[in-house]
């Protein structure tokens, strides 16, 4: 294991490094924010993974399955473990106008030669000054030992920056990357405080998803903690610390003001690199990535022996692996099922600890197999790990009846829209297990003293089943019926036999669902073709064809006024409905 440390990354994207780790050979010229990216994820993983990697001997790797959204809040913080955040400016830093506090370090080269008619008097002394701003803001027992290795150097030059990582990584605050005159990039600040005015941005959030409505109180209080959510999510975080809810809150204002940046931040414990940029392609919200030493499945048994063959392996005995998410982000929906699905896995990258090559057609994370063997370890016990049961009890394993249910409540909040949106095979898995747990005959005095705990899971449950019908409603609005174009005969069968069963299963009621199931019902019957062709027209004008489609579209329209009153009756027993779906 220490050979790949040594080794690690001595190739990666053309960077050179000297066996000691202590400088790059030659001078460093970067002048694309990809190319500053490719540097930094070098750096970054050498200095801030792999090496911690291997000084730790019981260094916490991250579950794959907390790269999977939506995010689960951290359960400890590993102070020994290092963390930063940092902000990087494809143009030259403008000090007076930047919208965010640091303190300045300079390049000889972003110096005017006179302020005001006067040489700059920084000019000179450049280097020095520098060395005394960041010494500054050093812990003192650093002090000596800093000035003794950058001494004479001038500290803002990319080509040190790997060196100087372990002092920065020492700042509670974050770094600063921009372009000097000659457009290549270079530290321009430390000690940075990135802007994070939460209430106003989740405020405004609220309103435009109209999650919230002026003056309306009760709606806020109800819906606030998924606008929360929703709005960090977006930015590849749960509801965290203040370093990365304000480098998210700070990406998302940086991408409305077109700048073209980079943020990255690692959290001591999470033990995650995250990183937000701008990207010509993102055209409502910056790039969002994750890079992670994750453990693989010992029951990947394809995927081990290709990262076995190719070398792709940081520690063969324990499956360890340099593992890279890219993420896509969704705009809030509201007549979408999923809704609360701000971010999904559009790609995984498996890095080589030695070359930096990437191996993209591997399933590490999203293995459906892998996720059917878990929920069967809970429901029979066998399960060893950790969660937070909402977000405020550390539950360890799943030995007792207790701990499971409150395992499965966390296991299905965290899948939920997965279970919903996944193949009928999967969900047939995910049944079999959890019919077998929960309709045990065997369990139901247990369950009777965990009632409570027990009605929560079954209403999560019950969400998911409903859930999965709505969906199917959701796909037939484009004629598609698993995965196959339909007639619109068609879509109206399956449509009323959907809501048929349906409205029989809502004696667990969501008023979500029901709120879905009549918005999809309503773009249905306002369909001018269904109504000019078929509903409008008498029966001796129709084909069998259409005297069937007309008599489906007339069984529609029964079966959503049954549901308008359900659904009338249920809010005239409890005015303030409570959100169901997952936080």
């Amino acid at each position: 294991m220490a050979m790949i440390w040594e080794e690690a990354f001595t190739r990666s994207a053309g960077i050179a490094w000297k066996d000691n780790g202590k400088a790059i050979e030659g001078i460093l010229h970067i002048n694309t924010l990809d190319a500053l990216k490719r540097f930094l994820d070098v750096v970054h993983i050498k200095y801030c993974l792999l090496k911690p990697y291997f000084e730790h001997e019981n260094y916490p790797l991250v579950e794959s399955r907390e790269l999977l959204p939506s995010f689960e809040v951290d359960l400890f913080e590993f102070k020994e473990l290092p963390g930063f955040s940092m902000v990087a400016f494809e143009r030259p830093i403008d000090s007076l106008h930047e919208i965010f506090q640091f303190d300045r370090v300079h390049n000889i080269l972003d110096l005017p030669e006179t302020s005001g008619g006067v040489a700059c008097p920084l000019l000179n002394t450049v280097g020095a000054q520098n060395l005394q701003t960041f010494r500054s803001r050093l812990p003192r027992k650093s002090h000596e030992k800093f000035m003794q290795q950058f001494g004479g150097k001038d500290i803002s030059y990319l080509e040190h920056y790997p060196v100087l990582l372990e002092y920065l990584l020492q700042l509670e605050r974050g770094q600063v990357m921009s372009t000097d005159r000659n457009g290549e990039f270079y530290l321009s600040g430390v000690y940075a405080s990135f802007p994070s005015d939460l209430d106003s941005e989740i405020k405004r959030f609220g309103f435009k998803i109209k999650k919230f409505r002026p003056g309306d109180n009760c709606l806020y209080e109800r819906n606030r903690l998924f606008v929360y959510q929703f709005l960090m999510e977006l930015y590849g975080f749960p509801i965290v610390s203040e370093r990365r809810t304000s480098s998210a809150l700070f990406s998302r204002r940086l991408f409305r003001m077109g700048e073209r940046f980079l943020i990255r931040v690692l959290g001591q414990s999470d033990r995650t690199i995250t990183t937000l940029y701008s990207h010509p392609r993102a055209k409502h919200y910056p790039r969002a990535e994750k890079v992670a030493l994750v453990s693989v499945d010992k029951e990947q048994k394809e995927a081990l022996a290709i990262l076995k063959r190719d070398g792709f392996f940081v520690d063969e005995e324990k499956r360890v692996i340099i593992l890279r998410i890219l993420y896509k982000q969704h705009r809030f929906n509201p007549f979408n099922v999923r809704e609360d699905r701000a971010l999904s896995v559009l790609r995984q990258e498996v890095i080589h600890p030695l070359t930096g090559e990437v191996l993209s057609d591997l399933n590490i994370i999203k293995d459906t197999y892998n996720m059917i063997l878990r929920l069967t370890d809970i429901v029979r016990g066998e399960y060893m790990g950790i969660i937070t049961f909402k977000r405020q009890e550390i539950v360890k394993d799943t030995d007792t009846h207790d701990k499971r249910l409150k395992f499965l409540y966390s296991w299905l909040s965290k899948h939920q829209r997965r279970i919903i949106g996944y193949s009928d095979e999967f969900y047939a898995g995910v049944v079999k297990a959890l019919d077998s747990y929960l309709l045990n005959p065997d369990n139901y005095d247990t369950f009777n003293d965990l009632h409570d705990l027990y009605q929560e899971v079954w209403a999560k449950y019950s969400y998911i089943q409903q859930a999965r019908k709505v969906k199917l409603l959701e796909d037939l609005l484009d004629r598609e019926y698993k995965g196959k174009k339909v007639s619109y005969l068609e879509m109206l069968q399956v449509m009323t036999d959907v809501l048929n069963d349906l409205k029989f299963e809502i004696v667990n009621y969501f008023d979500e669902l029901v709120g879905n199931v009549l918005a999809i019902g309503e773009q249905i019957l306002s369909d001018r073709y269904l109504l000019r062709n078929y509903f409008e027209k008498e029966d001796d004008e129709l084909t069998e064809y259409g005297k069937k489609t007309k008599k489906l579209y007339s069984r529609l329209v029964s079966l959503l006024d049954e549901f308008r009153s359900i659904r009338k009756s249920r809010r005239e027993r409890n005015p303030a409905p409570a959100l169901t779906t997952a936080m």
